[in-house]
């Protein structure tokens, strides 16, 4: 595969039995979460030809089993940095093992984390864990957002992270299919409230307020394996946004994203 400059991201696994995502630079090679066995891990990543031994940098984004079922076995395994935030590091330590002192580091909500060429910045979701937040990335003029587990989406997150040229936005359930499917009502109750997740309208909304005109790809994330499906999430969101007048397939593209397949690495602005 061609190894071009520029930011570059490819989404390895998206949904409710495990998350983790790919991104590099020139100079940088980083997952955000791990949520996966270590050796699925190591699968993804060789199907987009790289490999784990390249990766320097882990981000943590809520200790939820799906997103840091393998946060400890890459960390000894591949001697990576680690970076949560304190209460998150509080919250997963006794589940991820023992990782050594000088590869735990803290990455604070609200703030900007400089790894080699790449600008990184931390925002806080409203998600039912105990200090969750998502990322930014920033190299040489492009730009990629994380947002996924969150059950709104804010004004002021709105404004931190519009006009990207790159999103993974959850799309994770389709209302109704929730409500009359077989889950229990406390769960149903959890996933549609201000600290679930977002559906696919929600979703649509979501991205009607912060596509801006440098933006090219849209990668609809976390979908629900019981309450969604890849046709209906990703027609959804395509129907909504080309009813607001947004020009989809021709100003950018709706990707989909897979919970066991990653999608191509490529670059964000191209």
């Amino acid at each position: 595969m061609e190894k071009e400059n520029g930011l570059k991201v490819s989404i390895l696994a998206s949904g409710s039995k495990g998350n983790a995502t790919y991104i590099e630079t020139p100079r940088q090679k980083l997952l955000i979460d791990a949520g996966l066995s270590g050796k699925k891990l190591e699968e993804l990543m060789q199907s987009i030809n790289r490999s784990l031994t390249e990766v320097d940098s882990l981000l943590v984004t809520h200790e939820h089993s799906d997103h840091i079922q393998g946060v400890g076995v890459l960390a000894r395994r591949y001697d990576l940095n680690v970076y949560a935030n304190e209460k998150t590091w509080q919250a997963m330590d006794a589940k991820v093992g023992k990782i050594a002192i000088e590869k735990k580091h803290i990455f604070a909500p609200d703030s900007y984390l400089a790894l080699g060429d790449l600008d990184i910045e931390s925002f806080r979701v409203s998600h039912d864990a105990t200090d969750p937040q998502f990322y930014g990335f920033h190299y040489d003029g492009s730009s990629f957002v994380a947002l996924t587990d969150t059950g709104y989406v804010s004004e002021r997150m709105i404004g931190m992270i519009e006009n990207a040229n790159a999103y993974l936005l959850e799309c994770n359930h389709d209302t109704n299919m929730l409500r009359y499917g077989r889950y229990p009502w406390t769960l149903k109750q959890r996933i549609l409230g201000d600290e679930g997740h977002l559906s696919n309208d929600d979703g649509a909304q979501v991205l009607s307020e912060i596509i801006g005109d440098t933006t090219k790809k849209i990668f609809l994330g976390h979908r629900s394996q019981e309450n969604n499906t890849r046709d209906l999430a990703h027609l959804t969101v395509s129907d909504e946004l080309l009813a607001q007048d947004f020009a989809v397939g021709e100003d950018f593209t709706l990707y989909d994203t897979y919970q066991n397949q990653a999608t191509p690495l490529q670059n964000v602005k191209n």
